[in-house]
């Protein structure tokens, strides 16, 4: 935390922060019976940051999240980039996918094929928090030291979170050092190009890279053909989202491959076999990025991020080198056209769509995303999927990498690690569904098939049509108070 952050927005808050804890103490909170001092005063201060009446552009908001924090503490990272495939076949089965499942009338921008960035990270058995990273050795040296530290085959490709906007793998190097700890392996966490700049589907094209990556190195990798049965698909927030766009896109392939065999793709000189993962483990996913769900609104009490802003269908962002876009569109992501997509917003899939997937583990706290995520949840049960459904009471957004150290925080964190292990060792899960009580941290039985029982699937495609026609009819990054008040 820098000097300048601490002048100018934490020390401008103290005496709101004092006022809370007061209140929180004397249980005048409408949150006090759910969350701890330390939870009240962390989902406070980052909401009042959120909350800005006259937000930081995006380009101010991308340069800042992206600063290295370095590598100190029980970590080992090793940088690595994937070269350039010598083919275009990887773009070419990409395009052809998103294509097959689009409406007729949706669009959007194709990608150049770039080199992929990605750090191997994992943990580090001999060091403690202060512990500073080896920057005299070489990346492939290591790399030789953290793969001694493992103890597993399991391995994390890891889709870090950001709003699809923001961060990368530095942001999330502790996240993965300790899904390292849990299980026992490593994780690949992939630099994804970003948006707005570089709108879908660039960065699943950057992810479905990093996964033949691991299933064929190119020369000179540091590591051997990974089997896919190893292979867990990790991410939180807008991870999520890449996560579970990247599993929808194989099974796609699959799908589509009329052999019945598993597809393949030229990569770097052989056809590449693109086999199922061996499981897609979430925190807090995002799969839903019309965000017309119930608990958008309904549970932003519990979170600290905003809710779409009520009667503005746009932020009202500065206009910087990044946004507004030229030409300009609606969405920071994508076209407004596409948002349905379901390599867009999984949530779009259907039940069917889901046959064949590998098991998956859903993690959620009573957050604006929750009720996106049931849907999806009851989605991938109804077609017979293995899964587990954890939700827990009263905590926000990632609440596990916010609220560090908490006991929801550690349990959360363990379900994760130990899903994760548990998937990739290929042992059998059972589905079940679990609502996690507050502060007592009881576990109570859900039935995953009847998750958000009020809306049902059609009620649920309208909604999301109903918010795209908003956004079309609000027109491409403008904040426009005429458009506003006819709405």
């Amino acid at each position: 935390m820098s000097a300048k952050f601490v002048f100018n927005e934490v020390i401008p808050r103290i005496p709101f922060l004092v006022r809370l804890a007061i209140a929180h103490s004397f249980g005048r909170l409408e949150t006090s019976a759910k969350w701890d001092l330390k939870t009240t005063l962390i989902v406070r201060f980052v909401r009042s940051l959120l909350a800005k009446d006259q937000p930081s552009s995006i380009s101010v908001l991308q340069t800042f999240s992206l600063k290295d924090p370095g590598i100190v503490g029980q970590m080992w990272v090793s940088k690595v980039i994937v070269p350039l495939p010598s083919e275009h076949d990887v773009l070419d089965r990409l395009l052809g996918t998103v294509d097959a499942m689009k409406e007729r009338d949706a669009i959007y921008d194709i990608p150049s094929i770039e080199p992929v960035e990605a750090e191997w990270t994992g943990f580090r058995k001999d060091a403690n928090e202060k512990t500073k990273h080896m920057t005299d050795l070489p990346e492939s040296e290591l790399y030789d030291k953290m793969m001694q530290d493992t103890t597993s085959d399991v391995t994390v490709l890891y889709m870090h979170g950001g709003a699809l906007i923001m961060m990368d793998p530095a942001s999330h190097r502790p996240v993965c050092s300790r899904l390292g700890k849990i299980t026992g392996g490593r994780c690949l966490s992939v630099r994804y190009r970003l948006a707005p700049k570089f709108p879908f589907p660039a960065a699943l094209l950057d992810c479905l890279i990093a996964y033949l990556y691991l299933l064929s190195p190119s020369l000179g990798s540091y590591h051997k053909p990974v089997p896919a049965s190893n292979i867990v698909f990790a991410g939180d927030s807008a991870g999520g989202t890449l996560s579970f766009a990247l599993l929808q896109l194989i099974l796609q392939m699959h799908r589509s491959n009329t052999s019945g065999q598993t597809p393949t793709i030229r990569f770097n000189g052989k056809d590449v076999p693109l086999p199922i993962p061996g499981g897609v483990a979430t925190f807090s996913a995002w799969v839903d990025l019309t965000r017309s769900m119930p608990s958008t609104l309904g549970n932003a009490r519990w979170d600290y991020l905003p809710p779409p802003s009520q009667g503005t269908l746009t932020t009202k962002f500065p206009a910087c080198a990044l946004w507004p876009t030229k030409p300009t569109r609606e969405d920071l992501y994508c076209d407004v056209s596409v948002l349905l997509h379901p390599l867009v917003s999984p949530m779009a899939a259907k039940s069917s769509d889901w046959e064949g997937s590998c098991p998956v583990s859903f993690l959620y706290g009573e957050e604006v995303f929750a009720d996106e995520g049931k849907v999806l949840c009851r989605r991938l049960a109804r077609a017979g999927i293995p899964l587990q459904w954890d939700q827990y009471d009263g905590m926000p957004h990632c609440w596990a990498m916010m609220i560090r150290g908490s006991e929801s925080s550690n349990k959360a964190f363990k379900a994760w690690g130990d899903f994760i292990a548990r998937a990739a060792k290929g042992e059998r899960i059972e589905t079940k569904g679990s609502l996690v009580e507050a502060k007592t941290l009881n576990e109570k039985s859900v039935d995953v098939n009847s998750l958000l029982g009020e809306l049902n699937d059609v009620q649920v495609e309208e909604r999301m049509r109903a918010d795209v026609k908003r956004k079309l009819a609000y027109g491409p990054a403008r904040n426009d108070e005429k458009i506003q008040a006819k709405l």
